[in-house]
């Protein structure tokens, strides 16, 4: 009988422990630093390590640092990235890869960041965009590469 009377005032104590904070926070509701999301979109600011998805940044004059070597698409776990390719044919008649399409399926994405590290010309990076509801799973496919883009001068 003891033991039972014993084990009610622990879990009770425990219980009181837990409290203490919620109850502090209660009682003083100046100090919380709870954030109101939708409330504050204009100053939200992401963690700088936060992984949101991955984005192909573009110059000024719409060309980007991918070359189509494909190690983005070989080091993703499971498929999220399909490069397709197309022969160029230079000046001096050498034919060259380049990419034709760059298609980035955020719906299969586990922002596992292995692209990006893959990728030898840093085509790629990860933004901080986290906000990706959307009704149709369809708007989930992603082109990356701008119409009529092109590769830098200077990268191999």
């Amino acid at each position: 009988m003891k033991e039972y009377f014993v084990t009610i005032y622990k879990g009770v104590r425990s219980l009181l422990k837990g409290m203490k904070l919620t109850g502090y926070y209660f009682t003083h509701p100046r100090e919380i630093k709870t954030e109101e999301y939708p409330d504050n979109r204009a100053t939200l600011k992401m963690f700088d390590r936060f992984k949101g998805e991955v984005v192909m940044p573009h110059d000024e004059k719409n060309e980007h640092r991918c070359t189509g070597c494909q190690a983005c698409e070989i080091a993703c776990p499971n498929g999220t990235i399909k490069i397709i390719t197309k022969q160029e044919i230079q000046p001096d008649g050498k034919k060259k890869k380049a990419i034709d399409t760059f298609v980035y399926h955020l719906e299969l994405c586990t922002m596992c960041n292995l692209c990006v590290v893959a990728c030898p010309s840093d085509a790629i990076v990860m933004a901080q965009t986290f906000e990706h509801s959307v009704y149709d799973k369809k708007q989930l496919k992603k082109v990356l590469n701008k119409p009529g883009s092109k590769i830098m001068e200077g990268v191999e």
